[in-house]
């Protein structure tokens, strides 16, 4: 138990926090870490040749939208979050923000973008945003993809128990959080055939993440 308590003594570290926020906190840390120039744009830039557009599905204040739009200049990309997210941002020649509901429509691109945002929800909502991103990217007869950078968790080794535990904890983490979960391969397929995606490829890119290609 020595290092699951030395885990949660960390994020209660703050006593001026109450717990949600002191997880929160954690969470956001763990979640800029990942959205980094490196993972998305040097780990996955093969990924984006040919595309002409991009949403950035729950992209906040746009840091990882861009960083692929400067890498990119010939693509347009879009930046879907909630109005009051995104309200206030400035966009440039190939970037603009839209305030929206990803449960509700996402504006129609080549490629959907959706880093860190299904582990906070459970199977049932994942599924109602996945199908929201294959509206988008099969309107006006095109057929698209949808991009998802996400921990797969793994059949560790018995002797990989630092794995194991970090694996562990960040599941309990959004447990504790979010109504949502971590998942391995088999209940992320299950998620994509439920919403109507045919096929899908996964590439381990950095650490415990992975970019899941997703096709209609």
């Amino acid at each position: 138990m020595g290092r699951w308590n030395s885990r949660w003594r960390g994020i209660r570290g703050c006593e001026k926090q109450t717990e949600w926020e002191e997880i929160r906190a954690v969470t956001v840390g763990v979640k800029k870490h990942f959205e980094t120039k490196r993972v998305v744009i040097d780990k996955c830039s093969a990924v984006f040749g040919g595309l002409e557009s991009l949403v950035d599905v729950g992209g906040g204040t746009g840091t990882v939208a861009k960083a692929i739009a400067d890498a990119f200049p010939s693509m347009e990309c879009t930046v879907l979050d909630l109005p009051h997210v995104v309200a206030g941002s400035e966009g440039s020649k190939n970037l603009k923000y839209i305030g929206g509901d990803m449960f509700e429509v996402v504006p129609p691109a080549d490629a959907i973008l959706l880093k860190w945002i299904l582990h906070d929800w459970n199977d049932e909502e994942c599924v109602k945003i996945l199908r929201r991103c294959k509206e988008a990217i099969t309107s006006n007869d095109k057929k698209g993809k949808v991009m998802i950078i996400e921990m797969i968790v793994q059949n560790q080794k018995e002797d990989d128990k630092e794995s194991i535990e970090t694996q562990l904890f960040f599941d309990i983490l959004i447990m504790v959080l979010v109504t949502g979960k971590e998942r391995n391969e088999k209940q992320w397929a299950k998620l994509f055939f439920d919403a109507g995606f045919s096929d899908y490829k996964i590439t381990h890119i950095l650490g415990l993440s992975s970019l899941i290609e997703v096709y209609p």
